[in-house]
């Protein structure tokens, strides 16, 4: 039997650690009240506590990618992770006055991310359950 290649969604998974260490650095040195981005306002403390976030979420990223196989549930996680931000962004861009709608960017960036998740995880053999923790009787 022929196992199909997850090297797409690896790369994708690597590639999406990147992204949530850019963003990591952004939240350190970059986002908060004082700093040069402070619109939506953020406490500096803030930033760098969702900073840290970022950090682990890209460590978990770049380890998983060398065998994404085994690791395929912290794709799940990160589906379940993203989808939750891109609704949330775009809920708040949509039906809050004057948040700033200068984070549409992230939401599309974000968004194709999850949809490289499920098509290469799909396309490399992986189903719900694998990628869930859904256990196999």
């Amino acid at each position: 039997m022929k196992t199909k290649s997850l090297k797409p969604l690896a790369i994708t998974f690597f590639a999406s650690g990147i992204w949530d260490t850019v963003a990591a650095i952004l939240y350190f040195f970059v986002i908060g009240n004082g700093r040069i981005i402070d619109n939506p306002p953020i406490d500096p403390f803030f930033a760098v506590f969702l900073g840290s976030f970022f950090l682990c979420f890209a460590y978990l990223q770049f380890l998983s990618a060398f065998n994404i196989r085994r690791y395929s549930f912290n794709v799940g996680c990160l589906i379940i992770g993203r989808a939750f931000y891109v609704i949330q962004l775009y809920a708040y861009m949509l039906f809050v006055s004057n948040f700033p709608s200068t984070f549409w960017f992230t939401g599309i960036i974000d968004g194709l991310f999850t949809i490289f998740y499920f098509v290469f995880a799909f396309r490399g053999g992986l189903g719900l359950r694998d990628l869930f923790g859904f256990a196999r009787v």
